[in-house]
């Protein structure tokens, strides 16, 4: 016999029904990370204090940390090379060519190359659009006639 908690007999869930089945709800941290931020929250200017402190005696994990948070690894660089003027679909192959290219001789990464690529293949689908637009439009106007 069961009752609406949703519990077994042996005081399990039944299969289907969890204890909480609108789950855990947005935004909700963990007690240990509420815990912690309590800790650091009330001594936190000394402890940035101390950590300076200790990088400008040289502890260099301690420097580390500082360069860290200070000057932050950049996720990408603002890169230059001559790409063909991109006006249709079919120019879209000679601009992908130039990218391979460049990627080839150096000049991009390869995520850079694969981040340039999927600029160009917005492009494209833009273009087509456009155009298939423009093709209902001249198509609805020789119905409608």
């Amino acid at each position: 016999m069961t009752d609406k908690s949703g519990h077994n007999q042996a005081g399990r869930f039944q299969k289907g029904m969890a204890g909480n089945p609108s789950g855990k709800p947005k935004g909700a941290r963990a007690r240990v990370t509420q815990l912690a931020e309590k800790l650091l929250e009330d001594d936190r200017d000394a402890i940035v204090r101390a950590v300076i402190a200790a990088a400008k005696g040289g502890d260099s994990t301690a420097m580390r940390l500082c360069i860290e948070r200070l000057i932050p690894v950049r996720k990408g660089r603002p890169v230059t090379f001559n790409l063909p003027q991109i006006e249709t679909a079919a120019d879209v192959a000679g601009a992908l060519g130039t990218i391979a290219e460049a990627m080839a001789a150096g000049e991009l990464t390869p995520d850079e190359a694969g981040a340039a690529a999927g600029v160009i293949e917005a492009k494209r689908r833009a273009i087509e659009t456009v155009e298939h637009e423009e093709r209902i439009r001249k198509l609805e106007e020789g119905m409608l006639k």
